[in-house]
């Protein structure tokens, strides 16, 4: 379940940056889309007009791959797009630097850091907000 959550994680991530080897022309408009594909990427559709087409193309793979993911997962997705098109651009600037060097890192230290998340999500929702409302006053 944790390797699921965290390959779910680096997707969002990966639709952040874009399909840089999508065909130009293959990035369809919003009518274009299937019923079932404008369900799934619903969250954005406010956006989609404004998303390039390598960013257009990565989300409709990700909506094909949809009906692969357990019920939770998908809900999941679904909230995850939704907090990602709340983001400013210099905040998914961010996002989409930070899920390079996660990449970029040792496997090793890649699974070290989801145990952390893994724990710090299992803490309870006070302690949680202590700790994040920690890391602001430093």
């Amino acid at each position: 379940m944790a390797g699921t959550r965290f390959a779910l994680l680096i997707l969002i991530f990966a639709a952040s940056l874009g399909a840089a080897l999508a065909a130009p022309g293959s990035a369809p408009a919003w009518g274009e889309l299937s019923a079932a594909q404008r369900q799934v990427l619903a969250p954005l559709a406010a956006e989609w007009a404004k998303m390039d087409g390598a960013d257009r193309q990565t989300w409709v793979e990700i909506a094909q791959r949809h009906a692969e993911l357990t019920p939770e997962e998908q809900d999941r997705l679904a909230r995850r797009m939704q907090a990602w098109a709340r983001l400013s651009p210099e905040e998914r600037t961010r996002a989409r630097d930070q899920y390079r060097a996660l990449r970029n890192m040792p496997a090793e230290r890649r699974e070290q850091l989801n145990e952390e998340w893994q724990r710090y999500q299992n803490l309870p929702p006070e302690e949680r907000r202590r700790r994040r409302n920690q890391g602001k006053d430093e």
